[in-house]
């Protein structure tokens, strides 16, 4: 059973019909009264509740009722729906429990999706072990990995946007591909964006696409990357490097499935799932006002955390045995064996740059030393400890702070060296440049 809740009497009509033509069995609400009422008596599936009603604009009545639902029924879900002047009230709501919200005309169709996402999400979980989930790549069995695959296992099937969070080389990408291709979208294209290499200017472009002589250089129409992923999945990695101008045009998109080609005032229709990662803390960007909190709590219905891989560290010889063997075959280099006091070593070493480090010192041991039995000597001989090694990750500081000291010790250990600095912390010199620009560190 679906409730609704609204004082305007059309709105509950047409809810109304929409619902009951797809299958669901509806109640109506013309008032908080009448709604706390049938709460109070019953427990709905699923809430539909708008934010204001007759008797006042300023949605309080909205918020106490959403309020006095959780306190009945803490985990039916509820989708606020509001217009658009009175979005920044839910995302109030958001912060209140609420499981989503639309706006106001809402499109039947994303209506239906996000009502069909909320059911799905709120089932139990009664997956027999043996479900044929895709994990392939991601490599462990730490508890701590198989907590965030476990998530990932039920959130793949719906349509709900996934904000996957991390320290730089945890495997962000990883875990947005295994979403996919465990999803309903597996067959369509996955489409990824790193927004951190796209600048200001070249956004709605690369995004939206163009047509032809939209602007000095467009010698032909280009499509967006938004109309390739449709009906598949749109990666959007490094969200944080988003300017402000930018992350607007992008939630229109991600509100109305709607988008306009640079030179063409049509708008076009886009069916997405969108998946966001960083490693910045968005939740101390939004209260800087670096970053939309209305964006914010659109691409984060549901977060997955990545752990370090000091936290993991029983994945280590695992990874280690993996990086070995696809590199050898690569490279076409007989097989080491690698001792167990080595991996023992391995496994005390810090990693700031967690799996890409670890990758990029196994891959090195392999090409320098060249034997047929990798020894705890051979891998401290490669070993370049950086400063940032005793800044490990905590509750203390956010992920901005532990990247900015990451790069500054870098580039102290590398004296200035950019190239080296960015080996050190396994990413690419380019990447390290627009770190170094983003947290306004010159050498």
């Amino acid at each position: 059973m679906i409730l609704v809740v609204d004082d305007d009497k059309a709105v509950r009509l047409s809810l109304k019909l929409l619902l009951n033509r797809n299958g669901y069995e509806t109640v109506m609400a013309a008032s908080p009264a009448e709604a706390h009422e049938i709460v109070r008596s019953s427990r709905p599936d699923m809430i539909l509740l708008d934010m204001n009603f007759s008797r006042a604009t300023s949605g309080d009545e909205g918020l106490i009722l959403l309020k006095q639902i959780k306190i009945f029924h803490p985990d039916v879900p509820v989708i606020l729906m509001t217009a658009w002047g009175s979005i920044p009230l839910a995302v109030k709501g958001i912060h209140a429990g609420a499981f989503d919200f639309i706006t106001k005309p809402w499109d039947n169709k994303m209506l239906l999706d996000r009502i069909a996402t909320a059911l799905e999400m709120n089932q139990p979980d009664n997956a027999e072990a043996d479900s044929g989930f895709d994990r392939s790549f991601i490599i462990g069995k730490s508890p701590a990995l198989l907590n965030v695959l476990n998530t990932v296992e039920r959130i793949a099937k719906t349509d709900a946007s996934v904000l996957i969070m991390g320290e730089n080389g945890t495997g962000k990408e990883l875990i947005a591909e295994a979403i996919h291709r465990n999803s309903n979208r597996r067959n369509n294209p996955m489409v990824k964006v790193n927004l951190g290499g796209i600048s200001r200017s070249l956004f709605e472009s690369e995004m939206f696409g163009h047509k032809k002589g939209a602007f000095t250089g467009a010698v032909a129409d280009r499509e967006g990357r938004f109309s390739v992923a449709d009906k598949g999945t749109i990666f959007l990695d490094e969200i944080g490097e988003l300017d402000l101008n930018s992350q607007v045009k992008l939630l229109r998109v991600l509100q109305e499935h709607t988008f306009e080609m640079l030179g063409d005032s049509s708008p076009k229709k886009v069916d997405v799932r969108v998946i966001c990662a960083t490693n910045a803390d968005l939740a101390r960007m939004v209260t800087e006002r670096t970053f939309r909190e209305d964006l914010f709590y659109r691409i984060n219905l549901i977060t997955v955390v990545l752990p370090p891989l000091r936290e993991r560290v029983e994945d280590i010889p695992l990874l280690v045995d993996h990086i070995v063997a696809s590199f050898c075959a690569k490279q076409s280099l007989d097989l080491p064996e690698v001792t167990p006091e080595a991996m023992d070593y391995l496994k005390t070493l810090p990693y700031p740059g967690n799996i890409r480090e670890l990758k990029n010192l196994v891959e090195r041991t392999l090409l320098v030393s060249d034997k047929p039995v990798l020894t705890a000597m051979d891998f401290k001989a490669q070993y370049v400890e950086t400063p940032s090694a005793g800044h490990i990750f905590s509750t203390d500081k956010n992920l901005g702070d532990v990247e900015r000291d990451s790069i500054e010790a870098a580039l102290g250990k590398s004296g200035g060296n950019v190239s080296r600095a960015a080996s050190l912390l396994g990413i690419s010199r380019q990447a390290l440049y627009r770190r170094m620009e983003k947290y306004g560190i010159k050498i």
